[in-house]
């Protein structure tokens, strides 16, 4: 089915009629919809606030850079531990009055490392230094915004891209897993952010953003993660040279239950230091995504789904593995599609014990998904089955207070024949919040 009919049909889904003051969405279900704006200020000229996590892991399965090339060898292995500060985010904004607003994120991933070193199964178990962002921390957002009404609203600057559930809701309370669900991060950046202008705003019970962003980096596209390494920029400036279009759309009809669609085109080839290579080609790519939340009645539900299509990827492929070894360039073969949906579901258990559910909330939650970064190939490129995958997990997520949660899991990656399941228990504690509220 081409992308274009997929948008149209997710377009008929949130075809729901009635009325609400824009007013009454923002003060229920919209202060959390977009991590970009729960943190806003509602009293206080300046804000400051932020988000971070702890995660402690065990692996019950090796790490091994050949266990994708002989999964027979490596059907047991002995246990490995591992302790991770995947995200924190010090945000900030200052309201100048008369509309004008500034905002800023700047998150330190992996403890704020800005390079890695690692193992690289396509180049012979070689070690690899790998450029991961342009610097050892991230700016993330910086923004200057300026409203004039609740329909209307124009920011500019270094936006979050708000293509399917997490890239708009990627704040650790957001989410029951310990990571960001893998179904998403492993095919599209996230958390995605660009320089770029927005335009939103809430029409009745309707909200809409629209925006004009520099296009992905078709160099960077790769087997295991698609389109994800196009985004942001390992230079000192974001090529520009091919411009990228996104919208979304957000709905609150029935209360407690918010439905998203969300889309983006835009073409790849000419952002590239090495655009010269890529003559002819547009590399477009396009993404269309469903979204939801349901929280009501002590359940909390998200559930997502993502499909994306990009044109020339043979072509590209065949360029980018002949990119000179210096470029940041993964150097591998890229699919014309790929996919990936995820739902989770959990349910309050304090909610029958009135005195804990006043001010604490406990989550069981169940956790399934798919995803495929080579979901279809085009022309001579074969589809490597290790990177279709179904993900299942289970845990808790205690909240001792409202910005505070502490979550455990049991996780599984799952293959079909021959590659071996993927078990994890981690831990973790993360928060989110603003600092300076009484």
């Amino acid at each position: 089915m081409k992308i274009k009919y997929i948008l149209s049909l997710l377009f008929l889904i949130m075809g729901i009629t009635g009325q609400i003051s824009a007013t009454e969405i923002i003060s229920d279900e919209v202060q959390s919809q977009k991590s970009t704006d729960s943190l806003k200020p509602k009293t206080n000229r300046f804000q400051f606030g932020g988000y971070g996590e702890v995660v402690m892991s065990r692996y019950f399965y090796s790490d091994n850079f050949n266990r994708y090339t002989y999964p027979e060898e490596y059907k047991s292995s002995v246990s490995r531990g591992q302790f991770d500060l995947p995200h924190v985010v010090l945000y900030s904004s200052y309201d100048f009055g008369k509309g004008w607003k500034v905002s800023t994120e700047i998150e330190f991933e992996h403890g704020g490392a800005g390079s890695s070193i690692e193992i690289e199964a396509d180049e012979f178990g070689e070690y690899e230094s790998e450029i991961e962002k342009g610097g050892e921390i991230v700016l993330e957002q910086f923004w200057i915004e300026k409203k004039f009404s609740d329909h209307i609203y124009l920011r500019a600057g270094h936006i979050i891209v708000p293509i399917g559930l997490t890239n708009q809701h990627h704040m650790p309370t957001e989410f029951f897993t310990n990571y960001r669900p893998e179904e998403e991060t492993s095919i599209i950046p996230v958390t995605w952010h660009e320089t770029g202008v927005s335009l939103w705003g809430y029409l009745g019970k309707w909200r809409y953003e629209a925006m004009l962003i520099a296009g992905l980096d078709a160099d960077r596209f790769n087997n295991a993660n698609w389109i994800k390494g196009g985004g942001g920029s390992p230079y000192e400036f974001k090529l520009a040279n091919a411009y990228a279009g996104v919208l979304r759309i957000d709905n609150y009809s029935v209360k407690g239950l918010r439905l998203g669609i969300s889309g983006y085109y835009g073409h790849s080839a000419a952002n590239s230091l090495k655009a010269d290579r890529y003559k002819g080609l547009k590399g477009a790519v396009t993404l269309g995504s469903f979204d939801l939340h349901y929280n009501a009645h002590n359940f909390q539900i998200r559930g997502n789904i993502i499909y994306g299509d990009l044109t020339d990827s043979e072509r590209i492929s065949a360029i980018n593995k002949n990119l000179p070894k210096a470029s940041p360039s993964p150097k591998t073969n890229v699919a014309s599609n790929a996919m990936c949906y995820n739902v989770e579901a959990g349910y309050d258990f304090f909610s029958f014990i009135p005195k804990l559910s006043q001010k604490q909330k406990f989550y069981l939650y169940v956790h399934y998904g798919f995803y495929d970064s080579m979901y279809k190939t085009e022309g001579k490129i074969a589809d490597d089955a290790r990177y279709s995958r179904h993900i299942a997990a289970a845990g808790i997520n205690y909240y001792p207070i409202k910005n505070i949660v502490i979550k455990a899991e049991f996780f599984s990656r799952l293959f079909a024949e021959p590659y071996n399941t993927e078990n994890t228990f981690s831990l973790g504690i993360a928060y989110s919040g603003l600092f300076d509220r009484s």
